[in-house]
């Protein structure tokens, strides 16, 4: 899969641009500032429709305009589509494929998948734990769309039920007891529909990480210096116990509605919901097995940046195990490694089939990534040679 013509209205920086692309390495150079980073976030928008960098749609429409437009050439298995999302600031996107309008916006997730390493991706070890969540929900969509619509489902109901818990905490702090028993009954109405999407979230997010282990320990032992495929492991923790529990959605969902009735008192005094997968973990750690260490905490700096990178790289190639290969995005990460990675990493993507590059400076991007080249800056995008 790739990209071979990109095209922006009014998104990020850029009034209008278009830009022709090849398979390969694209490499995008210019000074801080000048919009080749939107460029790449475009693409990886269209996959996920969500951006790397900020948690809502508003910064991504230039200022003065009342709507973005990415459009995008996109070549598979030698067909052509043309897909196009139109972001609409306190209203809905409309999505199309071949001008043809969409259902509904998230049916464009999947046609398109990118796998992006950028410098905020430390996040993903030193942040918290909603940014390993995200990172986990968002390679599950990518693997199976259709779980885009169980991850809404699930947000929209625990929105609900947390608003009814926090209205019956406030009535029960000014003395009040009506309504007590329509409270329970919504409750329990809630509680169904947290339970059943919850559970399927909890499951998918389990599988994954286990197909994404093996994959984890060998991009570990790639780039990082001495280390083994042993070294680097990751484990899914979710905020009820389900030790003894099959990891299946029926059983998991029994077990969710069973925590919930223990902790409904908890839960009515805090006003929030206390069980689900909005609630879990992903444990990353470093070490033998005899002796892991959580990465949080005790890694450093250089180890972080290395598990970041080789989480990445194991997403990347866990999507090629499906038999799709994904555009692999580095978004001004050469800067940030020193010799020997650099030119690890770029042996390591080198031969992936489209790879899109940002750089301030040419010197930052490996030799081993020479291929197609533009210099960003004023507002343009210019092919070199």
């Amino acid at each position: 899969m790739h990209i071979s013509h990109l095209s922006l209205h009014d998104f990020r920086s850029y009034a209008s641009v278009d830009v022709p692309m090849e398979p390969g390495v694209c490499a995008f150079v210019g000074r801080n500032g000048q919009g080749k980073t939107n460029l790449v976030e475009a693409v990886d928008y269209l996959s996920r429709l969500s951006s790397h960098r900020v948690a809502s749609d508003a910064p991504l429409i230039r200022a003065g305009a009342d709507q973005a437009v990415v459009r995008a050439s996109v070549v598979k298995d030698g067909r052509s589509a043309i897909i196009e999302v139109a972001l609409n600031p306190g209203r809905a996107n409309r999505a199309r494929i071949n001008r043809s309008p969409l259902p509904r916006t998230r049916d464009l997730i999947g046609l398109v998948r990118t796998v992006v390493f950028s410098p905020e991706d430390l996040t993903l070890v030193k942040g918290d734990p909603s940014d390993r969540r995200r990172f986990l929900d968002d390679l599950m969509i990518l693997r199976t769309p259709r779980l885009a619509g169980v991850r809404a489902d699930y947000d929209r109901v625990l929105k609900q039920r947390n608003s009814l818990l926090k209205s019956a905490q406030k009535d029960r702090f000014r003395g009040g007891s009506a309504g007590a028993d329509t409270v329970q009954s919504t409750l329990a109405v809630w509680d169904e529909h947290l339970s059943r999407t919850g559970a399927e979230l909890i499951v998918e997010r389990h599988r994954l990480v286990n197909a994404l282990r093996p994959h984890l320990g060998a991009a570990y032992a790639t780039v990082a210096r001495g280390a083994s495929r042993d070294d680097a492991d990751l484990e899914y923790k979710p905020s009820l116990d389900l030790a003894e529990v099959l990891m299946e959605v029926d059983p998991v969902q029994g077990a969710i509605l069973a925590e919930l009735e223990r902790r409904r008192r908890e839960e009515m005094d805090r006003g929030v919901s206390l069980v689900g997968p909005h609630r879990d973990e992903l444990l990353l750690t470093l070490g033998s097995p005899e002796m892991r260490l959580p990465v949080k905490g005790y890694a450093s700096h250089g180890e972080s940046w290395s598990y970041a990178l080789g989480l990445k790289l194991a997403s990347y190639e866990l999507l090629r195990s499906d038999g799709d290969e994904p555009i692999l995005i580095l978004d001004d990460v050469f800067a940030e490694l020193d010799s020997e990675r650099r030119a690890q990493l770029a042996d390591l993507v080198a031969g992936a089939e489209q790879v899109l590059v940002t750089a301030a400076v040419a010197e930052d991007v490996p030799e081993a990534l020479a291929g197609t080249w533009y210099d960003v800056g004023g507002g343009e995008v210019t092919r070199r040679g």
